[in-house]
């Protein structure tokens, strides 16, 4: 039988419950100290490791202080101070557009609405979910792969439409706990609920998923 919103709404509801006692260092994995730095560091992670990105911020955020700093660099040395992050020249043109934008539109502040933070260039609406979950203090859900992935296995979205993904969470989500839910289930995809060779025996959320594709004990592992 169809699980109902309600239903589903319940269910979510126990699993953010016990994904919190297995996963209490749950948190987002970049480093940061402002609003401007968490937005840098979000667009160079597209397509790359949080480790990567906390290994190339740190000198870039003690050289580059506010928005106007950042709209005056020029493109190629920027280009050289990120490229092990990978897709360096398109990343360049959004950390550079939208540094202008922020100069521009918004004195050079990071503004606190979705609406403002989606109209600057290069950042969508994944990004502008992580500044303002984690440097606004507003709930706020980021579909990540983790979060497409596991919020499907589990039972509480379908589609494969990220933005679809994140409209569906918001509604069977606890409403006051979009951004803790998002960092509970990206530490277990990270974790348990892996894309290859998911740990399903171990998964401290196994009775509550509905996923039929759930791996099991060989013999040889019992």
């Amino acid at each position: 039988m169809r699980e109902s919103l309600e239903a589903r709404r319940k269910r979510a509801t126990k699993l953010v419950t016990t994904l919190k006692k297995a996963y209490p260092d749950a948190k987002i994995a970049l480093d940061f100290e402002t609003p401007l730095e968490l937005l840098i560091a979000t667009i160079l992670a597209a397509q790359c490791t949080d480790e990567r990105v906390n290994m190339v911020t740190p000198a870039l955020f003690r050289r580059y202080r506010s928005a106007g700093e950042w709209a005056r660099v020029p493109a190629g040395t920027l280009e050289r101070e990120i490229r092990s992050t990978g897709f360096f020249r398109a990343k360049t043109r959004s950390i550079l557009g939208m540094a202008r934008a922020l100069v521009e539109r918004h004195g050079g502040e990071v503004p606190r609405s979705r609406e403002a933070l989606v109209a600057l260039p290069g950042v969508g609406l994944k990004t502008a979910n992580v500044v303002l979950g984690n440097a606004s203090g507003e709930q706020a859900v980021e579909v990540d792969t983790h979060v497409f992935r596991v919020s499907q296995r589990l039972g509480l979205a379908r589609s494969d439409d990220p933005d679809r993904i994140h409209d569906q969470l918001v509604q069977v989500l606890p409403a006051k706990e979009l951004t803790l839910a998002t960092h509970l289930m990206t530490t277990h995809g990270r974790r348990t609920c892996k894309a290859r060779g998911p740990l399903c025996p171990a998964c401290p959320v196994k009775a509550l998923c509905p996923w039929p594709e759930k791996t099991r004990l060989t013999s040889a592992k019992r």
